[in-house]
């Protein structure tokens, strides 16, 4: 969970305006499942793509979705169109999405989002009611698990602002 902390720190400083979904906003919620990645949700443009090449330069990033884990910072070319990116680094793994199911796009995910203070940073991440939305979307077992968890945390929230 540390390496994925500064992974996730690293990624803040890039300059990238992305979205924490996923696992790791559950556990940024209060929820005590362990993740092993950190998902994001950004906009791939040219601009964003080389700025994440930049930043992951040093934690050799290959995409893990391809039987010959391909290196990011040669694959795609400059200019690719990308939908989603799945990466390996040496500090954790990062998927980063440009729709969130049951959601929709970066600009709605960023519209509801709340903004914390993380590693000295402001951060966005998915708020828990969208959290909750997205993971009963993807009806995985592991995340309607991890729903049940969150509906608690919401349910104690709204006591604790009673």
């Amino acid at each position: 969970m540390q390496s994925l902390g500064r992974l996730l720190q690293k990624l803040a400083d890039s300059g990238v305006d992305f979205v924490v979904v996923g696992g790791f906003a559950g556990v940024l919620h209060g929820s005590t499942l362990v993740t092993r990645d950190v998902d994001l949700c950004a906009v791939l443009t040219a601009e964003s793509v080389q700025r994440l090449r930049i930043c992951l330069r040093d934690l050799h990033p290959r995409h893990r979705m391809t039987s010959r884990k391909l290196s990011f910072l040669d694959h795609p070319t400059a200019g690719s169109k990308l939908k989603n990116l799945y990466l390996e680094t040496d500090w954790g793994t990062v998927d980063i999405l440009t729709k969130i199911a049951g959601l929709g796009d970066f600009a709605r995910v960023r519209a509801q989002a709340m903004e914390i203070d993380l590693f000295d940073r402001k951060i966005r991440v998915l708020s828990l009611e969208d959290l909750i939305q997205a993971k009963e979307a993807l009806g995985r077992e592991k995340d309607l698990l991890a729903v049940k968890e969150l509906r608690a945390i919401a349910a104690k929230s709204r006591t604790k602002q009673a």
